[in-house]
């Protein structure tokens, strides 16, 4: 009888809000620590890749030359941009436990631009730049907003302090 009583006790205790939140917050940071190594990982490989390429297509014929478009090269290295500002959303994410909605949105711009740059306008449809243009004007815009909220904010506690 005591056995059931002191599991039951360790049970309510351990589902108590607080301790429920702890073990989800131990739990959120462990996966970000996770995500952080493996988007480490996902940089290093996209710049091997991206050296690998330029030096495989500076020495081919004719050597010095690009034999490819600078707009392959611009998305590689546009690639690992976008990496590393993942990796930076990561790190703030574990230095402040808040999703830092500024940086997602840059991110997302960045990453359609990369997509903008690398487009190949003879196998896209209209549709296509129509859905392109929408979503820039919607980040644009998302990021104009957040960007005057986050300024404002900034400056009515720096006149209060």
């Amino acid at each position: 009888m005591r056995f059931w009583q002191r599991l039951t006790r360790s049970t309510r205790k351990a589902l108590n809000d607080e301790s429920f939140l702890k073990a989800l917050r131990v739990f959120e940071g462990l996966i970000s620590k996770l995500l952080s190594i493996a988007m480490v990982f996902v940089i290093l490989l996209a710049v091997y890749d991206l050296v690998t390429f330029l030096v495989t297509d500076i020495f081919s014929q004719p050597v010095g030359r690009f034999s490819t478009t600078l707009f392959t090269i611009f998305g590689l290295f546009l690639n690992v941009l976008i990496a590393l500002e993942i990796l930076e959303n990561i790190t703030a994410y574990l230095k402040n436990h808040v999703i830092q909605v500024e940086l997602v949105i840059a991110t997302s711009l960045v990453a359609v631009s990369r997509k903008i740059i690398i487009l190949d306008l003879q196998k896209t449809v209209g549709l296509d730049l129509i859905a392109l243009a929408a979503t820039i004007l919607a980040l644009s815009v998302s990021y104009w907003l957040v960007r005057g909220v986050h300024h404002r904010v900034r400056h009515s506690n720096s006149d209060e302090a």
